[in-house]
C-alpha cells in the first residue's frame, strides 16, 4: 500500500509545476530535473527535446504549459523567450539546446549526487 502510494506521488510530482512536486520527483530518483517553459504550438520546443532525446535517461523532463492559469507568472516572464529550461529549478538556457551547456551542467549535478551518496 506504501509502495502505491509512494509510487502514485512520484507520478505526480513528475508532472507538478511546485517546487515541492519537484523536489519530491528529484529526491525520489536522485535525477535532475530539467523543467521545459513550453506552449502549443511550439516547434522550437518540439525540436529542443529531440536534441535532448539520446540524454532523456539521465534527468526527468518537466514540461510546463506557461499558458495555464496556475501558470501565469511564468507567461509573463517568458511568454517571448520559449522554449526556456531550468535545470534544478534554476535557468539553464532558452531558445535553443546548447547542448555543450546541458552536457556540462548536466555532469556536475550528476558528479554531486554521487559524491553525496
Amino acid at each position: 500500500m506504501v509502495l502505491r502510494f509512494l509510487s502514485r506521488t512520484v507520478q505526480l510530482a513528475r508532472h507538478s509545476s511546485s517546487p515541492l512536486g519537484r523536489q519530491l520527483c528529484s529526491a525520489s530518483t536522485n535525477k535532475p530535473v530539467l523543467t521545459l517553459f513550453t506552449k502549443e504550438p511550439c516547434p522550437l520546443c518540439d525540436e529542443a527535446k529531440e536534441v535532448l532525446e539520446p540524454h532523456k535517461k539521465r534527468f526527468i523532463l518537466q514540461e510546463v504549459d506557461i499558458t495555464l492559469p496556475e501558470n501565469s507568472s511564468w507567461y509573463d516572464k517568458y511568454k517571448y523567450d520559449i522554449p526556456v529550461f531550468h535545470l534544478n529549478g534554476k535557468f539553464l538556457m532558452k531558445h535553443r539546446v546548447d547542448i555543450q551547456k546541458f552536457e556540462d551542467q548536466l555532469t556536475k549535478l550528476e558528479l554531486q549526487n554521487d559524491g553525496n551518496q
